[in-house]
């Protein structure tokens, strides 16, 4: 046994009934990740790039298939449990940021830390490192509407990283940026990858996103098919 893998997925299925209508989203998938990887995934739409990231995320279960997180049997958890490996493992980054419009980077970022009950000064101290650390230090007190797309999403990553989790999941991180930020934004998974040893999960449609991972995992119709090192890294 590797004792190395983060994630090791077994033959995962996932079908969705859409009225009488069985939507079958993947297809017997299997996929091993071992810990401070840099790992793209890629896809046309409806590939089923966001339901593995999903399933990967412990946000939704598989229909049939094994999971393990870490060791751990995580397909037949119930929601607490999977709230609660989240809360302890995984970090996320979405397309659209995810800020609560009226809140500060600050507050958004301890959000988190409220859900699993650290107290006040401990979270004050967590996410202004997290901000700095994106380089967002001199705009905790700015809220989503004061700063840049490219600074909302160094805003979710902070938010993501606050919990110090084992891995991120990013599902089309650059997807509403221009290639400047974009840009930047690789070169903070970068930097959390290399120095911090976080393993990271970047689901992505944008090949010059992907070239940035070391592995490029691709999937068709449910279906992975193909599984290839990068060379470029």
């Amino acid at each position: 046994m590797n004792n190395n893998l983060v994630i090791e997925a077994k033959d995962l299925t996932k079908t969705y009934q859409m009225g009488e209508v069985a939507v079958h989203a993947l297809r017997g998938v299997s996929l091993e990740i071992e810990a401070g990887e840099m790992l793209a995934i890629m896809g046309a739409s409806g590939s089923g790039k966001s339901t593995l990231m999903n399933i990967l995320g412990c946000l939704d279960q598989p229909t049939s298939g094994a999971y393990h997180l870490k060791g751990v049997d995580v397909a037949r958890m119930d929601d607490n449990q999977l709230a609660e490996i989240r809360g302890r493992q995984i970090g996320f980054v979405f397309q659209n940021f995810n800020l609560l419009p009226r809140t500060t980077a600050l507050r958004n970022v301890e959000l988190p830390l409220v859900y699993s009950g650290v107290g006040r000064r401990q979270r004050h101290e967590q996410a202004i490192a997290a901000l700095e650390l994106v380089g967002l230090g001199d705009r905790v007190h700015h809220k989503p509407n004061e700063l840049s797309g490219g600074q909302q999403q160094r805003a979710a990553i902070a938010r993501a990283l606050v919990n110090h989790p084992a891995i991120i999941m990013a599902d089309e991180p650059t997807g509403n940026l221009d290639s400047t930020s974009s840009a930047e934004i690789i070169a903070i998974f970068e930097r959390l990858n290399q120095e911090r040893g976080i393993t990271i999960v970047l689901v992505t449609h944008e090949a010059n996103i992907a070239d940035h991972t070391h592995r490029i995992v691709q999937l068709a119709d449910g279906v992975l098919v193909n599984d290839s090192r990068n060379g470029s890294t």
